[in-house]
Order: C-alpha cells, then sequence, then structure tokens
C-alpha cells in the first residue's frame, strides 16, 4: 500500500525541518561535539543550536524566513514615498 502526500511538489520533511537543515545541523553537531570534547569551545554547539530553533517549520514558513522578510521590507528594501499636494 502506497501513500502519498497531498502536495508532491512540497518539499521534503522529517518532524519539523526540511531534510536539507536536518543534515546541515547533524554536521554542525558533529563539529561543534568534536571541538568542544577537544579544545572546550562552546561557541560552535550554540550556533548549531540557534540555526536549529530558527529553521523549525510551521506551514511551510521558518522563522529564519519571517526574519528574512522583515529585514528585507524594513531595513534593506525599504522604498521612499513622496506625497504631492
Amino acid at each position: 500500500m502506497y501513500m502519498y502526500p497531498d502536495n508532491l511538489k512540497a518539499k521534503a520533511t522529517l518532524w519539523l525541518w526540511e531534510l536539507r537543515d536536518i543534515g546541515i545541523i547533524g554536521i554542525g553537531l558533529l563539529v561543534s561535539v568534536f571541538t568542544l570534547t577537544q579544545l572546550g569551545n562552546m561557541i560552535l554547539i550554540v550556533i548549531t543550536a540557534v540555526y536549529a530553533f530558527l529553521s523549525i517549520r510551521f506551514e511551510d514558513t521558518s522563522i529564519m524566513d519571517f526574519i528574512r522578510y522583515a529585514c528585507a521590507f524594513f531595513i534593506f528594501k525599504q522604498q521612499m514615498y513622496e506625497w504631492r499636494l
């Protein structure tokens, strides 16, 4: 018996992340645990945890996408309107 998703063009997801994000988080955890055990440095594990939090997806939008859209709207791509009488 085959079960197909409702949207066949949707990206593959596992739990709350896309598969690409799961790969990045996994590699980041491996590298950060290595640096933690060898150098005693926790910076990479914190960066990996922040990325894992920001890449959580709800209804096809992640927190990182929302922050990116907000920065583009408010900071980088502002438009200037002149009101004339």
